[in-house]
């Protein structure tokens, strides 16, 4: 039996019904994970693929999947089961045509209406990646603590550790300094997609808004919002209908720069200096904000 064999075994398994593998078809796009379709002629599932030690990244993004699920907000495709094939990890889910246009109004609605599900702790009940870095979640009262601890400061420690720290630890520790006033806020703590770039959106091909590819966690939703500004933005009809469900503060244009330096440090941290330039830029223009 060969690894897709193996998969298509667990699939039947998890689903309760068979699943006897006639087709394989390899997914392009992805940085981090190979992916691929497995169908049988009724049923379709869309598989990542990685080395076995990655195991339990699957496996966190699996419960982000079901816990934006069952926020019954935004359509979010079903985590059918991990699991290990020969030496791979991986990871099945409902299969989903994304071939339609994405209404922009109604996704802005729609992730509003996610933010409204919130928790009494910011973090989550287990780890889980940002790409393939580490991302922890340990749950903290305070806003300011959690992102000094687990985002910020973590991404900044990763940093000097490749290298980085001449480049970056002053800015770095002046930033550190003064996060509570840049921050600046109390905000609650709501249901994140922790990733949500233009490439983990899409829509059916009725138009109904998908998210997928979670980095899940309770935080502050403008980290979200500023997610979906870093890489081109996703149309100014997704944000009016957000800020219409869901008015933002004057002060997130600031704390959008500081949100977003977590993933720009993070693209740093995986891919190489090509983001150095961009990320002392950032932190620049923070610590300029606070003089």
């Amino acid at each position: 039996m060969n690894d897709r064999e193996a998969i298509a075994r667990q699939i039947a398994s998890a689903t309760g019904r068979p699943f006897r593998l006639q087709r394989e078809q390899s997914v392009g796009g992805g940085c981090i994970n190979r992916a691929v379709v497995l169908g049988d002629g009724a049923w379709a599932y869309f598989v990542k693929l990685n080395s076995a030690d990655r195991l339990g990244m699957f496996e966190a993004e699996s419960e982000g999947l079901a816990a934006l699920r069952a926020a019954n907000a935004i359509r979010v495709p079903e985590p059918v089961c991990t699991g290990l094939a020969g030496n791979q990890s991986f990871l099945a889910i409902e299969h989903l045509d994304l071939s339609g246009r994405l209404d922009g109004a109604e996704a802005g609605r729609r992730l509003a209406q996610l933010h409204r599900v919130t928790a009494s702790n910011f973090g989550w009940h287990r780890d889980n990646t940002i790409g393939s870095t580490p991302q922890h979640n340990l749950r903290a009262s305070e806003w300011v603590d959690f992102w000094r601890a687990h985002r910020l400061g973590f991404q900044l420690d990763l940093a000097a550790r490749n290298g980085y720290g001449r480049a970056l630890s002053d800015p770095g520790e002046r930033l550190m300094s003064v996060l509570e006033d840049l921050i600046g806020h109390r905000p609650v703590p709501s249901l994140l997609h922790g990733d949500l770039w233009g490439g983990n959106i899409g829509a059916t091909r009725e138009g109904e808004p998908v998210i997928f590819d979670p980095a899940a966690y309770h935080g502050d939703r403008e980290t979200d919002l500023a997610m979906t500004e870093l890489f081109g933005g996703f149309g100014s009809d997704f944000y009016a209908a957000y800020r219409e469900a869901w008015p933002l503060p004057p002060e997130y244009g600031t704390r959008r720069i500081l949100y977003n330096l977590y993933h720009v440090l993070n693209h740093l941290n995986l891919f190489g200096g090509g983001y150095l330039a961009q990320a002392k830029g950032m932190m620049d223009r923070l610590l300029a904000a606070v003089r």
